[in-house]
């Protein structure tokens, strides 16, 4: 028990501690004499002082609690770099920190000292980590007469467990570790022994939690090997396949914590469900083509087998000078987890409504397919469709029955869709088709290929340039629908040509969309702050009449500048666009949308 005396103590120190106001500005000096700038700078960025002593509201009862608390920080960053034989003071107005209570502290405070002398970095003696299986590789700098940085021993002894469990040691684990410390040699012993336990294989998928999708499509989705052995890699897939479908807001995977018959081990998946529905809308404008807007409605667990229904529209053209509106509606169901875990069963309803410069298409479209994760940055997808077209262009009115069998490939290592600084993007669209009614048989090509590099040191200047190539092979021009046919011009190939432009010219004024594309694209992006960038660009495309070559067709060319504002979905992009010919500086067109071009 306390007395009368101990009692009234606590209250006046707990009473001057609530009613000490903000602390005055405060002199802080680091120095940690022979040492780098670099390594300075560390130690001032793990200060606990120094960034509390920035904060205005700070008392002085904060920097004294800060102050005592970075001895173990500096300390700690010391070891961090191989010194273990540093000395770390900390004085506030002349006194040490740590012989100051935090509830007795001065109400004001004028300078705080910190000097920290590293000492000699010491070296690793022995270095070892027991046993290690053969594709286990410990971290550069593990080794005997290295600098003994605290952080290596820390990776050598979770790479030397982790290699167990990538051989499929579930259950593999540190037993036992010696760290030892010679001042006068300035050496440090690190000595760690793994156990490996058993060699486990996969039981079975055990789904926890109240998720509406059912355990048996659970269990197809995830993959989960069964049977053989144990995996992180395998483990760590089955949990992306699973977040991949969009019907969980959170997956966990977690090993049983008691081995199973056969040296099996179970594995349990709790998993929250996201809201079944979801709709979003877009909007993108441009001068010449007028404003689009698009919605959609998404159902993400429509059979409870974490089925996705997706309901889209889309109204373009909305005031443009491209045409009249275009319309179009459609619908895609996916099935994920159908033959094999990773393949993901398609089917698509497409309504549409194209009323454009040169012509106006009515079309229908039914088909399915499948599509196939092949790794994270590769997919691929195949089907089978239905399409039928009206269509009134410069070569007459007709109708006109495809059967088409369309696959693509698709590489996308962009480190961010919406505003990639990094990676490449490739698409390449293979369709074959078969024509009835007057529509003719042969095959459309077409390829999309990006690549991005960005320079950190030069302001953050973000390289991206892009190639299209298309060709329309065996058909003739009146026995496709335009809108398999190529033009140039626009928001989405050359910026600064009016939309769709560039076509085969068939004289009198009649024009057709071209069997063969290409289109060049080169963009400079330089970020300014985390809000605002900036844009150079310049595009080049072609359209010809022939299926190939470049000897029977015309080129066009645009560019402009542009601005851009980040958000938290991806950039909002402006740019003014200008043709590069006799109208360059002239005639303008403004584009407005969210992400960048390309």
């Amino acid at each position: 028990m306390f007395s009368a005396r101990q009692t009234a103590a606590r209250l006046c120190a707990l009473i001057l501690l609530a009613c000490a106001g903000p602390a005055a500005a405060v002199d802080v000096s680091l120095r940690a004499p022979g040492a780098s700038p670099s390594f300075t700078d560390g130690l001032r960025a793990a200060s606990l002082v120094v960034e509390t002593v920035q904060n205005e509201e700070a008392t002085a009862q904060d920097v004294v609690a800060a102050a005592r608390a970075d001895y173990a920080r500096m300390v700690a960053y010391l070891y961090e770099a191989g010194y273990y034989g540093g000395v770390v003071s900390i004085r506030i107005d002349g006194r040490e920190a740590d012989s100051i209570s935090p509830i007795a502290a001065p109400s004001r405070i004028g300078r705080v000292d910190l000097v920290i002398r590293p000492g000699p970095a010491f070296a690793f003696g022995r270095a070892e980590v027991r046993p290690l299986t053969g594709e286990t590789t410990l971290p550069e700098g593990f080794a005997t007469g290295q600098i003994a940085r605290a952080t290596l021993i820390g990776q050598a002894a979770r790479e030397g467990r982790d290699g167990w469990r990538r051989a499929g040691h579930a259950k593999a684990d540190i037993e036992d570790q010696s760290i030892s410390v010679d001042h006068r040699r300035k050496t440090l012993d690190a000595a760690i022994r793994i156990d490996p336990g058993p060699r486990l294989r996969f039981g079975n998928l055990n789904v926890e939690g109240q998720s509406t999708v059912r355990p048996g499509r659970v269990r197809a989705i995830a993959g989960l090997p069964t049977g053989q052995v144990y995996s992180p890699a395998a483990l760590e897939t089955a949990g992306q396949r699973l977040r991949r479908t969009g019907a969980f807001r959170s997956v966990v995977l977690e090993e049983s914590d008691t081995i199973g018959p056969g040296q099996s081990l179970d594995i349990g998946a709790t998993l929250v469900d996201a809201k079944p529905r979801r709709f979003g809308f877009g909007l993108e404008l441009s001068s010449l083509e007028g404003l689009t807007v698009s919605g959609f409605w998404l159902h993400r667990n429509l059979l409870g087998g974490a089925e996705r229904l997706r309901i889209e529209g889309e109204v373009g053209g909305i005031g443009g000078d491209s045409g009249g509106i275009d319309y179009r509606l459609s619908t895609r169901f996916e099935r994920p987890a159908t033959f094999t875990p990773e393949t993901t069963l398609i089917l698509g309803f497409t309504l549409q409504e194209l009323d454009e410069p040169d012509f106006r298409e009515r079309s229908v479209r039914l088909g399915g397919g499948l599509e196939h994760i092949f790794s994270d940055t590769l997919t691929g997808e195949i089907g089978l469709a239905y399409l039928y077209s009206d269509i009134d262009d410069d070569l007459g009115s007709r109708s006109l029955e495809h059967v088409l069998l369309p696959a693509h490939l698709t590489y996308d290592s962009r480190d961010k869709p919406l505003d990639a600084r990094s990676g490449l993007y490739t698409r390449v669209e293979l369709a074959p088709f078969v024509g009835f009614g007057g529509g003719g048989s042969g095959a459309r090509l077409y390829a999309d290929a990006r690549a991005y590099l960005t320079f950190p040191q030069a302001a953050r200047v973000t390289w991206a340039a892009r190639t299209q190539v298309g060709s329309v092979n065996g058909a003739g021009l009146g026995e496709v629908p335009p809108a398999m046919l190529f033009f140039s011009g626009g928001a989405d190939t050359v910026r600064g040509q009016p939309f769709q432009s560039l076509a085969v010219e068939l004289g009198g004024g009649n024009r057709v969309g071209g069997r063969s594309f290409m289109a060049v694209s080169a963009e400079m992006r330089a970020s300014l702050s985390d809000s605002w960038g900036f844009a150079a660009f310049a595009d080049a495309g072609f359209v010809g009449q022939d299926s190939w070559g470049t000897s029977n067709g015309d080129w066009q060319a645009g560019a402009g500048l542009g601005v851009r504002y980040q958000t938290g979905i991806g950039p909002i992009r402006v740019d003014l666009a200008t043709p590069l010919d006799s109208d360059a500086g002239e005639d303008f067109e403004l584009y407005i949308g969210i992400g960048q071009a390309f």
